[in-house]
């Protein structure tokens, strides 16, 4: 008889936890190495979270330029700059809030021995550059002993030269473009336009003139002339704070208040501005080399949510309350 065997495939009962024992190691030691990584990894967007926040915020808040940052009085005398770049108006780098804030902390440093107010902008709100031109008058006479003088780098038209009239001197490069001593209001009418593609105006107003030079609306005399009439007041401001800041510096030419823009060499022998000169030449001349910036400059977190508040603030008072047809009076 054949004798018949037992399966030599199947292990020995004394293997099984042995066996069982190797794949337990091998688990846990693959899932040791997965938390591992997984801690690395966290570890990684970590830094790198630290190293970007902290890259962020040295670009956003540190000025530009290479000067130094407003600070500590260290007892070393220096000139302050405080820089209005771009349009003038609220909410905006060159809003009266951040250029008045930069000027009055400059002009309150104990180290301050002179304020240089860098120029780029052509021009914006006639009431913003007033707030500004004022405050220049008011903080003069405060800090008597501390001179401000203007350096125009492109351009200082409009509002921005009506801002640098406040100063004690106002330099430029003779391809600066300066003056536009004038007011604006831009409008458009599309009254043919409709009649043409068949389309009628309907609006409803409390108030005979709500509609002011609606683009959609033929133009009115009477309310053209009440317009025409506003501009010349606020021009008038602009010719007076001109006047007042200039002196008998200014020649005796009809052109000047005459919306024109010179270059800043033809500026020059008009009176528009005093000499030629950089922010750093100026500097120099003034005896206090070593540059501070106090220009504030937002962080990047508060400039978005600036500007998110200021697009729905904008878009509620516009659809609330204004006439699309106009546009604010600008010193541009």
């Amino acid at each position: 008889m054949t004798e018949i065997q037992g399966n030599n495939d199947q292990p020995a009962p004394g293997n099984n936890t042995q066996d069982q024992s190797v794949v337990d190691r091998l688990v846990f030691a693959a899932l040791r190495e997965q938390t591992r990584a997984r801690r690395w990894r966290i570890g990684f967007v970590l830094f790198f979270f630290v190293y970007l926040t902290v890259t962020t915020t040295m670009l956003f808040v540190k000025s530009e330029g290479g000067f130094m940052v407003g600070g500590e009085p260290d007892g070393e005398k220096h000139t302050a700059v405080v820089r209005l770049s771009g349009v003038i108006a609220s909410g905006e780098e060159g809003g009266a809030e951040n250029v008045i804030g930069g000027l009055r902390a400059a002009f309150k440093h104990e180290d301050t021995a002179a304020i240089i107010l860098e120029i780029n902008s052509p021009g914006g709100s006639p009431v913003q550059a007033a707030y500004i031109y004022d405050e220049i008058i008011r903080l003069r006479q405060k800090y008597d002993s501390i001179p401000l003088h203007v350096v125009v780098v492109d351009i200082a038209a409009s509002g921005g030269y009506f801002v640098a009239t406040a100063a004690d001197r106002i330099y430029v490069n003779p391809s600066s473009l300066v003056g536009s001593i004038g007011v604006r209001m831009d409008a458009f009418g599309f009254v043919d336009l409709l009649k043409k593609v068949g389309v009628e105006r309907r609006l409803l107003t409390a108030g005979e003139n709500k509609g002011l030079f609606d683009p959609f609306l033929p133009e009115q005399a009477d309310q053209k002339a009440h317009l025409q009439t506003m501009l010349n007041e606020v021009h008038q401001h602009f010719i007076k704070a001109v006047r007042d800041g200039r002196g008998d510096r200014l020649a005796q030419s009809k052109g000047i208040f005459s919306g024109l823009i010179w270059s800043g060499e033809t500026a020059m022998g008009l009176g528009l501005v005093d000499a030629y000169g950089s922010t750093s030449s100026v500097a120099r001349e003034l005896g206090a080399e070593d540059l501070v910036d106090f220009t504030p400059s937002a962080s990047f977190l508060e400039r978005i949510t600036d500007r998110i508040g200021a697009s729905i603030g904008h878009s509620i008072s516009e659809s609330l309350f204004t006439n699309p047809a106009l546009t604010t009076p600008g010193l541009y």
